[in-house]
């Protein structure tokens, strides 16, 4: 696999016309399995086609139980300069629920290490509104983030999906289901309760110390282009191509190895691209450019847009600061609603 990534990213390196890397991201997965000297080896093979910017952001998502000493010690020695710990929770009864292999004592200690070893560019994950916790274990968590002088914080509700074991679960009785009203209050205390901490609150699930909000993800909602290398990586142009690659790990090296790139490319639309600027811009504080809109869509989706956003604005809603178009914060806990309610369809 790792002979095929590396083979990848010589066939597509053209894709990005930037050839100064800002932001590297080894995610989508569990990338912390990959031995050290092989992170490093990946790393190795991008600065032979792309130089990094003095200020490249390379992160590293991973899980607690994989941030040994060894590795970390190892790790500290690249130019890893970013960790993304799937932490979830600090509660025991939380991480069972979730099926995760570490344990509470293991997401604190994980932390503690890797600072240990200089890496202080730390994000970790929370969830909240799980119903093996409760308003009081939510506090905890968030007391144990600013304890362990964590920068960055990226928090989501916590979902059923279909088909898993949590939701046999809630069938079964065996745990209720998660209540969207504790959720709405766990989410407006801990935006509060962060910002009352240093951390900037730029984008809903977002919360970062400043000079630590995420760069990759900043380009994401800022809708910049990116290259996706592996199986399952989407690709974006920054304009009207979007792609992905086969997720199938035998097909995609089979392909490589033939010189074939394995992905799928979808063109967007006009009402496409609107659209997602919707669902992405109004998740930030960055909101929507209107001069954007005006320089990229036609007078049809200018004058739908306008037509929609009235009764949003006079609500309050939406509103419009220095020429962007946004939800103010205490509507964020809605703001995917009402990103699709301006939908075109």
């Amino acid at each position: 696999m790792l002979s095929a990534i590396k083979k990848e990213i010589g066939l597509r390196h053209n894709e990005l016309e930037n050839k100064t890397l800002k932001s590297l991201y080894f995610g989508g997965g569990t990338p912390s399995v990959l031995s050290v000297d092989e992170i490093k080896s990946l790393i190795d093979e991008f600065q032979k086609y792309f130089s990094f910017d003095e200020n490249i952001e390379i992160t590293l998502e991973s899980n607690p139980d994989d941030l040994n000493k060894n590795f970390l010690k190892e790790l500290s020695a690249t130019e890893v300069n970013r960790l993304s710990i799937g932490t979830q929770s600090f509660f025991d009864e939380d991480l069972k629920l979730m099926n995760r292999a570490h344990n509470a004592s293991e997401a604190e200690s994980s932390i503690k290490r890797a600072q240990d070893y200089g890496l202080q560019n730390i994000s970790i994950d929370l969830i909240y509104g799980s119903p093996t916790s409760n308003f009081e274990i939510w506090k905890k968590n968030l007391n144990k983030t600013i304890e362990l002088q964590v920068p960055h914080v990226s928090s989501y509700a916590l979902t059923v999906e279909p088909k898993t074991a949590l939701e046999k679960w809630i069938e079964n009785g065996k745990v209720s289901s998660p209540e969207e009203a504790e959720q709405n209050q766990e989410f407006y205390y801990m935006s509060d309760f962060l910002k009352h901490n240093g951390f900037d609150h730029y984008e809903i699930s977002n919360f970062g110390k400043p000079n630590f909000h995420s760069k990759h993800n900043s380009a994401y909602w800022k809708s910049e282009p990116y290259l996706g290398i592996g199986p399952s990586a989407h690709s974006y142009n920054g304009n009207l191509e979007r792609s992905w690659n086969v997720a199938n790990n035998s097909l995609y090296i089979k392909n490589i190895n033939q010189n074939i790139i394995p992905k799928e490319t979808e063109i967007l639309s006009e009402k496409d691209r609107f659209n997602e600027m919707m669902m992405i811009g109004l998740r930030t504080i960055w909101g929507v450019d209107f001069y954007k809109i005006n320089q990229n869509f036609s007078s049809e989706i200018i004058d739908y847009l306008n037509n929609e956003i009235k009764p949003k604005l006079e609500s309050g809603i939406l509103k419009i600061e220095n020429n962007h178009l946004l939800i103010p914060e205490k509507h964020w806990f809605l703001a995917d609603g009402i990103a699709s309610d301006l939908f075109m369809v």
